[in-house]
């Protein structure tokens, strides 16, 4: 597919939504929108058998969701993965870690939006203050067994596609390293 064309139809300081006009393999045209988000980190905080996870609302489903720690930079701004793992742990959760260990990459909706993740394993942890920011203040934050976490996911408390992807990428590395 080729891209003929491209116009911004909307911007704020966390995404871009674009229309692009496109030729299709068989010589037809067409149109693409897309929605442009700076990529994000997520982070699994795990302290033996315990997971700790984030809750707050989110607005678009118009409910409380408990997920793992996650987010992007601010106003759109490319920070090193690594870097901006870290950071989001310690703003939502106050949890430093010793070791964080990429998991590897999720893409969110490619049918639709540009935006990658990479999931982080992190351990070595320590307490301290959040560092939340303002969209952020009604977050919760609470430990869980795996077994509870999972029963979570199979009751639908956990429904944070990201959030369940990296949990599968954990799985997978623990198999592989076990």
């Amino acid at each position: 597919m080729e891209q003929t064309s491209s116009r911004e139809v909307y911007a704020n300081p966390w995404m871009t939504v674009r229309e692009d006009g496109v030729r299709r393999d068989d010589g037809s045209d067409g149109i693409y929108g897309v929605i442009d988000k700076p990529d994000y980190a997520l982070v699994i905080p795990l302290d033996g058998d315990r997971v700790h996870l984030v809750e707050q609302f989110r607005y678009p489903l118009g409910m409380r969701r408990w997920e793992f720690p996650q987010g992007t930079a601010p106003n759109r701004a490319d920070v090193e993965a690594g870097e901006l793992a870290a950071r989001e742990l310690r703003e939502e959760t106050g949890l430093r870690a010793a070791t964080m260990h990429e998991l590897g990459p999720l893409d969110v909706a490619p049918g639709m939006s540009s935006q990658r993740g990479r999931v982080f394993l992190a351990t070595g942890l320590t307490e301290g203050a959040h560092e939340r920011e303002h969209e952020e203040q009604d977050m919760r934050t609470a430990w869980f067994s795996r077994t509870d976490f999972e029963k979570m996911i199979h009751a639908g408390e956990v429904t944070d596609a990201q959030s369940i992807a990296a949990y599968a990428l954990l799985l997978l590395h623990e198999r592989r390293t076990g």
